[in-house]
């Protein structure tokens, strides 16, 4: 058949195939069609060489906020996700029941990347969180929506992917656990997944933990202290262990005081790696400590996980976790989205919420990506 694109010779990752290798890829029509050697190539081809390149599947952050001009959080999804290498951002609850439509009309219909949402079971989603005012929207009840949620789930089922709650002492306050428990009965309702956030108690990491279902992601998974997932001896809580056993997933969400490298070298020491990186971008941590895509999976390669396994984490495993086994992937068929990185050698400092610095000698750098069989060469350093 005839390709509209091949990228030629470059190293090739794609962990849903388990191939690691030299490679080309060729597109048609929108979609990834061919990964083998030396594919041939007409005059009608376009061809980008790759050599010296990482080509994977297009990343997904699992844990965006783009719901820009809508929230004080939301960043221009082109200016911060396209641009690191991000080819589907998912947002996390941005937006609820009352002002999803406006996230959709103006935000998510208009952009040139795959946007997909978990809908905030708050009506109003996250409408209080800058530096200067901080009101925790799962703590007023009556903003708790779950006949809207259900409602505007079941009419944008193409981009909603999810439910969202956020709980802890700072989002949830007196409400402790409560809009949780509301949200599974939204999530059950309408057979999707939850995402839960965590941060300080009350309720507990067991508490919220305990609580998900299989399916269902913990993200800030690897937060500091208060709240974290292991003990005072670096033992990782039988609750958590449970909960990974019985299909609950773990996500970074690094965001701006949600990822510890205290915690995540003892949850590696102890073989419990993340099953999606994700960044928890918005715009209070794009100058740091998160900075964007590439630098979080960057800090989890000078963690020690291996390159094909931090690449799982933002491409198999997050689709995986949206029921999109479309994404994520160069079977045929799949997506056509890629994308182009380069592994840099150095000394690059990179810092956790916590405040702590490690100076890593490698880091990702996004040079490109393929959107539905496109090239966009749009890139910038992690």
């Amino acid at each position: 058949m005839a390709y509209d694109l091949i990228v030629k010779g470059g190293r090739v990752i794609d962990p849903s195939q388990k191939f690691d290798g030299v490679a080309d890829i060729a597109f048609a029509n929108g979609k990834a069609v061919m990964l083998g050697p030396q594919l041939p190539f007409d005059k009608g081809t376009q061809v980008r060489d790759a050599t010296g390149l990482i080509v994977v599947p297009g990343l997904i952050d699992l844990h965006t906020h783009v719901y820009w001009g809508g929230t004080s959080l939301g960043v221009d999804a082109e200016e911060t996700c396209l641009a690191s290498g991000v080819t589907t951002a998912i947002d996390t609850g941005s937006a609820g029941a009352g002002n999803f439509a406006g996230f959709r009309k103006h935000v998510i219909d208009r952009s040139r990347l795959r946007i997909l949402a978990f809908l905030h079971v708050s009506f109003a989603g996250i409408f209080g969180y800058s530096p200067t005012v901080r009101v925790g929207e799962s703590e007023e009840m009556r903003l708790m929506a779950p006949a809207q949620a259900a409602s505007v789930v079941e009419a944008n089922r193409d981009v909603i992917v999810g439910i969202k709650v956020r709980v802890g002492k700072n989002a949830s306050g007196n409400s402790g656990v409560a809009p949780l428990d509301i949200a599974l009965e939204v999530a059950n309702e309408v057979g999707l997944p939850l995402m839960a956030h965590i941060d300080h108690p009350p309720p507990s990491y067991e508490d919220v933990v305990s609580r998900l279902r299989p399916g269902d992601i913990l993200t800030h998974a690897f937060r500091p202290f208060p709240n974290t997932p292991v003990n005072s001896q670096g033992a990782i809580k039988q609750v958590v262990r449970e909960a990974r056993e019985r299909g609950v997933l773990f996500d970074i969400g690094h965001g701006m005081g949600s990822f510890a490298f205290k915690t995540a070298r003892a949850m590696l020491a102890n073989g419990f790696a993340p099953d999606t990186i994700s960044s928890d971008i918005h715009a209070f941590n794009l100058t740091g400590p998160v900075v964007d895509q590439v630098t979080t999976l960057s800090k989890f390669l000078h963690l020690g996980m291996s390159l094909p396994d931090v690449i799982a984490a933002t491409t198999v495993n997050a689709a995986t976790a949206l029921r999109r086994p479309e994404l994520g992937t160069f079977r045929p068929g799949g997506v056509g989205d890629a994308t182009l990185l380069a592994l840099e050698d150095g000394e690059f400092d990179l810092f956790d919420a916590t405040g702590e610095k490690v100076v890593a000698s490698q880091r990702l750098v996004s040079k490109g990506v393929i959107r539905n069989g496109k090239m966009n060469e749009a890139g910038r350093h992690g």
